[in-house]
């Protein structure tokens, strides 16, 4: 049985398929235990927040600069949404984040030796109330959007 590897996952930012070089994606889920003498006593909401980094060859950092181009500017990129997929004959696995902002990190970090090929990383913060889907289940509760307009 083949498991699912960093090799069998697709990329989509928007429309655009780019193939990535490394990729990871944190939710920040600030729910936490209240205590009562000292002792847990259920809990409380807190915010959530998901953001990450795409790292991109110059190749595929030149689809995403193409996009720009289109838009007048990196920041005028609205955002994007971004799906992993990853399908083999036994498993699959998907994440989708929606209004995802790219932010540009690391831009440049020339290595004179030239042993790999150039990387580009760019971040980016979910924006969207939609926020993430795990396989296709939501992360955020249906209450929690209902009223966000």
């Amino acid at each position: 049985m083949k498991h699912i590897s960093g090799k069998d996952f697709d990329v989509m930012i928007g429309d655009l398929l780019v193939h990535i070089e490394s990729f990871n994606a944190t939710i920040t889920d600030e729910r936490t235990p209240v205590k009562s003498g000292g002792v847990p006593n259920g809990y409380v909401d807190g915010d959530c927040a998901c953001s990450g980094d795409l790292e991109l060859d110059s190749r595929n950092f030149n689809v995403l600069s193409e996009a720009a181009k289109s838009a007048g500017s990196w920041k005028g990129l609205e955002p994007f949404d971004i799906n992993a997929i990853a399908l083999t004959d036994s498993a699959e696995m998907g994440v989708e984040m929606f209004g995802c902002m790219l932010k540009i990190s690391d831009l440049l970090a020339i290595d004179p030796n030239g042993k790999e090929k150039k990387k580009h990383k760019i971040g980016f913060d979910v924006t969207d109330k939609e926020f993430v889907r795990i396989n296709g289940v939501p992360y955020l509760t249906v209450e929690e959007i209902a009223d966000i307009i």
